[in-house]
């Protein structure tokens, strides 16, 4: 069994979209990110980075801004691919899993920004793939998030506990940044 993280989307656009930082449930996912990619590689296992891009649009996630890049202190090694992608899965928009089948990976860990976006679907991907997938909940990050009905807004830890729910023992082991680093 072989391992590796991938890093969804912990990137500038996130803080610089009008209003969405100041209600992220996980304002020092930099730090945790940083310590699951430290943990990994003291495993000697890979670590692969993503960035969410929306070329041509003009938005925060345009890669012709300055947004589109990792959130300060976390720098990948020279070993360590960074994928662009357009799509909100980190698989169907790069060679993700032709890279992780490749160096023989057959789990995957997930951590990143939106908890119930990319974060999510990578899991749901992964799984439907063949990998193992371990959901670090805390090393997620999330922003209240409008109701289907317009009857709302869900705040960050329902976002967080609703995610944590469908995927566990479906398609993923949700965990935490302390349980992961335990094991």
């Amino acid at each position: 069994m072989t391992t590796a993280l991938l890093v969804i989307d912990v990137q500038e656009s996130f803080r610089a979209r009008p209003g969405d930082w100041a209600g992220v449930s996980t304002p020092d996912i930099a730090d945790r990110v940083r310590e699951l990619v430290r943990h990994t590689r003291a495993r000697g296992r890979q670590v692969f980075w993503i960035l969410h891009t929306e070329p041509g649009t003009g938005t925060v996630f345009d890669p012709a801004g300055e947004h589109v890049r990792l959130l300060p202190g976390l720098e990948p090694s020279a070993a360590e691919p960074v994928l662009h992608k357009t799509t909100h899965n980190a698989f169907s928009s790069t060679d993700l899993d032709e890279r992780l089948r490749a160096a023989g990976v057959t789990d995957v860990v997930v951590c990143g920004i939106r908890t119930e976006q990319c974060c999510e679907t990578t899991a749901r991907l992964a799984s439907d793939l063949g990998y193992g997938v371990e959901f670090v909940l805390d090393a997620t990050a999330t922003m209240p998030l409008p109701s289907w009905d317009g009857d709302g807004v869900l705040d960050p830890a329902q976002v967080l506990q609703r995610t944590a729910s469908a995927l566990q023992h479906r398609f993923a082991t949700v965990t935490t940044l302390a349980g992961h680093l335990a094991s």
